[in-house]
């Protein structure tokens, strides 16, 4: 294993990263590390931040093909829930505000990325804001949420847009569940891809080597949402049914192999139809994830990946999203119905989006079901196959 520690290119800069957890530390911190920015790290676990703040360094180990550790320092740890004013003061002069907090927490720090970039200095270049979320567009929500905390502000409206550039992203790495003896080191995949809309910053992105910029995000987003996403959480339910505990155990099983791959099948499919991507290249991709899902040194368990059912079956997300899109289109569907129907029998006592499941199966009818929990109306082409998926899953 190597040592790649070495920053690049631009000393002095400084980002506030949002979010001091795995995925914080084993992904956004390392690579804006490497870009040589100052990391701040922003976090309401005191526990976390407290640790950070007392150590000056931790390591990030890769696993997989290309597999080397990595060692991260030059950051600070501040804890946004009883240190705001100095959280606000770093955004005030930072360069970079990123986010790895889940998309439903973008609306609590909102509110100090507002009071930051309203102290910001107008002789400063603009702050670039990207929120690094597993959901599509999740900085266009956290600008909503900055523009709304800014109401009645000088820089209520056009003046926000002086100061500050929100661009949307798309990551993808595998960062699993940690062994607590590890403290503060990552174990990750080597596997990693950032991807950053380039229309916001005019010509003028910010320098992060390893990320790259693109002129339609949407394609990127997509392509790892049904494909990354849909295929790590089909792997876990397929995996729980089958009796599996880790992802690794559960790519071993022929049969959920084959069910994952037969999911992919479908969503590359409809990235194909709908974005062009060239069919050989989207094939290699497809490879190249099942190969990730089945690294046995990536010790992710079913009930991890599997966790929060209810969202993962909502109207735009993994499953129910690509589903959905290829029934408009006349196309196949069948391999995503099976998982969905799968996901239902899903059941981690520490998530409480099972209990809700459970609940939910046991007092709607089916009909009530699919529209509270996926969203799809009665005249869509998959309305009635969800309903008799459901309707199955109540006998």
């Amino acid at each position: 294993m190597s040592d790649s520690s070495a920053r690049t290119g631009t000393q002095g800069k400084k980002a506030v990263h949002f979010g001091a957890g795995n995925i914080g530390r084993g992904f956004v911190g390392l690579i804006l590390h490497n870009a040589g920015y100052e990391v701040v790290f922003a976090d309401v676990n005191a526990e976390l931040i407290d640790a950070l703040a007392a150590t000056p360094t931790y390591l990030v180990h890769e696993v997989g093909e290309g597999a080397s550790t990595s060692t991260v320092d030059h950051y600070r740890a501040l804890n946004s829930a009883t240190n705001e004013a100095d959280v606000v003061a770093e955004i005030a002069t930072a360069d970079i505000v990123t986010t790895a907090v889940g998309p439903n927490i973008l609306r609590f720090v909102a509110p100090l990325i507002a009071r930051g970039i309203e102290a910001r200095s107008t002789d400063l270049p603009r702050l670039a804001v990207m929120a690094c979320e597993n959901a599509i567009n999740a900085t266009d929500i956290l600008s909503a949420e900055v523009f709304t905390a800014l109401e009645g502000t000088t820089l209520a409206g056009t003046a926000l847009s002086q100061r500050a550039v929100f661009a949307n992203t798309a990551v993808d790495r595998i960062v699993p569940g940690q062994d607590p003896a590890a403290g503060l080191d990552v174990t990750v995949e080597a596997f990693f891809e950032w991807a950053i809309e380039s229309p916001p910053f005019g010509g003028t992105p910010p320098v992060i080597p390893e990320a790259h910029f693109v002129d339609d995000l949407a394609p990127y987003i997509e392509r790892k949402l049904f494909t990354v996403n849909t295929g790590h959480a089909a792997v876990a339910y397929n995996g729980f049914a089958a009796g599996a505990t880790t992802i690794a155990e559960a790519m071993a099983i022929p049969a959920v192999a084959a069910e994952v791959r037969a999911v992919l099948e479908e969503t590359s499919a409809l990235l194909i139809a709908k974005h062009q991507f060239a069919p050989a290249m989207q094939r290699e991709y497809l490879e190249k994830n099942l190969v990730r899902f089945a690294n046995p040194q990536l010790p992710d368990t079913v009930a991890r990946v599997g966790r929060q059912p209810l969202r993962k079956l909502s109207r735009h997300e993994r499953f129910v999203g690509p589903a959905a899109e290829l029934a408009e289109r006349g196309l196949s569907a069948e391999a995503l119905l099976r998982t969905i129907a799968v996901a239902l029998t899903f059941d981690s006592p520490d998530d409480p989006q099972c209990a809700e499941l459970r609940a939910l199966l046991g007092k709607s009818t089916p009909e009530e079901f699919v529209a509270e929990v996926t969203g799809v109306a009665p005249h869509h082409p998959l309305y009635a196959r969800l309903v008799a998926v459901v309707a199955a899953a109540k006998r």
